[in-house]
């Protein structure tokens, strides 16, 4: 009988100056993940002026540092690239400063090994025994956003889209395309689901504030929130522009009309258009208006088929990548030359 094909996971981090507490998060990661595994640790350090970096080193992990402090959103795209050279099957992404529990990431990547989901999530509001204690403005901020998340993807029923604890496959993983140096983690969900990638989430207890130190992603909420609206707004026009210039557009002709109809009515019941007669005039500016940006929605549109194709070529040649470093790493392994990777997952770049 022959042995069991071994799992490659990858756990990645993003830290900035996370000395207190990174050692323990990698010391958390369970050796035992229920199935036969390797396990490689990645920690991104942005641009930390303590010893995150020389800690992570010491506990033997793959170090990839910026010089500068480069963001959320790029140190997660870092990690993920170095993630799929190791030829990862299984990529989770965990923060370093301790809000997670490392020994939970069986139970994350459980659906994933089910062949149940691509993309799996932690949840934090899914089950009320498992509510974190946080201010009340951030848990009401992350409900509202997760309401915003589904409501633009059209297709998940997400209750916590703001968790930085996740697991992807090599598909979903090959799939992402981030455009924000700021965050990632709304922007994945949207642009997972717009390829129809199978998302889902896992009930899981996590810290509601960090143990040492300030956020730097939701430090100061009324800036967080303004940075990741317009995120979603900007993810949105990109995958579904029709819909907001459509709306956008609509609304300025709408407007337009309405004024049109006011001096109408006004005519109608006094025989003359005075004193209203000066509404012709923005009724005309936003009809205007609203048919320009009808035409915009149209460009954009016929641009997204463009980028759709663009990002296609580039799912082939990571994929091409990726099967490269799992055939060069096998065959390093074993003493031979580099060949094909094993067929993980189809030539399909699209679901």
């Amino acid at each position: 009988m022959s042995e069991p094909e071994r799992l490659k996971l990858v756990v990645m981090m993003a830290a900035l100056n996370e000395e207190k507490t990174i050692a323990a998060v990698i010391d958390g990661i369970p050796p035992d993940l229920g199935v036969p595994a390797d396990v490689a640790v990645i920690v991104v350090d942005d641009g930390s002026t303590d010893a995150t970096a020389q800690i992570a080193r010491q506990k033997g992990t793959i170090v990839v540092s910026h010089a500068r402090r480069r963001g959320l959103g790029r140190s997660f795209a870092d990690g993920l690239e170095r993630a799929l050279e190791e030829g990862a099957d299984i990529i989770v992404n965990i923060d370093a400063d301790g809000q997670f529990d490392a020994g939970d990431i069986p139970a994350l990547i459980r659906p994933i090994l089910d062949g149940q989901a691509d993309f799996v999530t932690a949840t934090r509001f899914a089950r009320s025994d498992m509510l974190p204690q946080m201010p009340w403005a951030k848990k009401w901020g992350n409900m509202q956003m997760s309401r915003l998340v589904n409501l633009v993807t059209g297709s998940t029923d997400l209750t916590d889209v703001s968790c930085g604890f996740r697991a992807y496959n090599v598909k979903a993983a090959l799939h992402v395309h981030l455009s924000g140096h700021f965050t990632h983690v709304h922007e994945t969900i949207i642009d997972l689901a717009s390829k129809g990638l199978r998302l889902t989430e896992v009930p899981l207890k996590v810290r509601g504030v960090r143990p040492h130190g300030r956020s730097r992603i939701a430090g100061f909420l009324p800036l967080y929130a303004l940075r990741a609206g317009t995120m979603v707004l900007r993810t949105l026009c990109r995958s579904r522009p029709v819909v907001v210039f459509g709306l956008m557009g609509g609304g300025a002709i709408g407007l337009g009309l309405a004024l049109g109809m006011t001096v109408f009515v006004h005519w109608m019941l006094t025989g003359q258009t005075s004193p209203v007669r000066s509404l012709l005039i923005g009724a005309s500016l936003f009809m205007t208006i609203g048919f320009m940006i009808w035409v915009l929605g149209l460009l954009a549109d016929m641009l997204n088929r463009v980028i759709d194709i663009a990002e296609r070529l580039l799912f082939l040649t990571k994929l091409a990548q990726y099967r490269a470093s799992r055939g060069g790493n096998e065959a390093a392994q074993k003493g031979a030359p580099p060949e094909a990777g094993p067929e993980r997952i189809t030539d399909n770049p699209g679901p």
